[in-house]
């Protein structure tokens, strides 16, 4: 059945599918779908709907992914308060107290993993591996763990440890990092113009060595690499996570519909695969923009294929 999907994960309108939305899942078959808060109303609600949605695909394993962050990036805050819990608090209560930072972080991914599994979400676009600088932008600042590149890997492998532990698959984002970003790519599109030397040392750093099967690309020209494309479009950007970050796993893109992305919807699926993205990610429930991504999307390969089978290891 997984061979049968294509190579897109696809956000959805509502609280319930809608049949032309059925008819898209039956027809298109993407390889993953995505669930923000206009899509969570309830845990009766919601675990009806990906019930529905692994039941069209007769998978329990189905890929479902929500973006549960902790602190502004909340899509569950009708159940659960984590608004305390940004990144930034993991990361200073680290630097203060590393053992009671440790039974805080795991208790804390427990209890999201139990209300993920509880609601029928098995993946989670976390942890942001994004370095933290006095300049970066607001809409990653707090969702940053650290201005320390060592700390921000560290607190990212235990974060990955912990999420597989309970059950649940980790995206690390946004590779190669985001926190040199002075714009928002939701509207912009961010222009990083420091040197490759540079960028190893710091925003790359935590990136490596990390176990989670899946990452997230960042919608940023890192004009040292290639002055013309975005990560999410660029040869040279994806040939460097997998040769000198060493990331071997499969590559999402950041949703194309953000304004950092200056093609049409289908030109930006085009040219995500075309660059070496593994999957694309579009999340707005624009129906239009849906049929665009799922023509242009191709069939799974053999690589996504064979990680999935490592993935569905931790989720089922």
């Amino acid at each position: 059945m997984i061979k049968k999907r294509r190579s897109f994960i696809i956000g959805i309108k509502g609280t319930s599918l809608k049949k032309n939305e059925i008819f898209f899942l039956k027809k298109y078959r993407p390889w993953g779908v995505i669930l923000f808060s206009r899509n969570i109303k309830s845990i009766n609600q919601t675990k009806n709907l990906t019930k529905h949605i692994k039941k069209i695909f007769n998978d329990k394993n189905y890929p479902i992914l929500i973006d549960q962050e902790g602190g502004r990036v909340s899509r569950i805050n009708k159940f659960i308060d984590t608004s305390l819990f940004t990144a930034e608090y993991f990361g200073n209560l680290y630097n203060k107290n590393k053992r009671k930072f440790n039974i805080y972080l795991e208790v804390y991914i427990k209890q999201v993993s139990y209300l993920l599994k509880l609601l029928g979400i098995n993946i989670n676009t976390v942890p942001v591996l994004d370095v933290r600088r006095n300049l970066t932008n607001k809409i990653i600042y707090d969702r940053s763990y650290s201005k320390n590149p060592k700390i921000v890997s560290n607190i990212g492998k235990l974060s990955i440890k912990y999420f597989h532990k309970y059950g649940i698959g980790t995206v690390i984002k946004h590779i190669p990092g985001h926190g040199l970003s002075k714009k928002d790519s939701h509207i912009n599109l961010p222009i990083v113009k420091e040197d490759i030397s540079t960028l190893n040392k710091n925003d790359f750093y935590p990136f490596k060595k990390q176990k989670s099967i899946l990452a997230m690309t960042a919608h940023i020209i890192y004009k040292s690499i290639d002055d013309k494309n975005t990560a999410t479009h660029s040869k040279k950007v994806i040939k460097l996570i997998r040769k000198k970050i060493g990331f071997k796993k499969i590559i999402i893109s950041d949703d194309i519909s953000m304004k950092a992305l200056k093609y049409s919807i289908k030109e930006n699926t085009i040219r995500a695969f075309s660059a070496g993205c593994n999957i694309v990610l579009h999340c707005n429930g624009n129906y239009k923009e849906m049929i665009n991504v799922g023509k242009n999307s191709p069939l799974i390969s053999d690589f996504i294929l064979k990680k999935t089978s490592n993935l569905i290891n931790i989720v089922r």
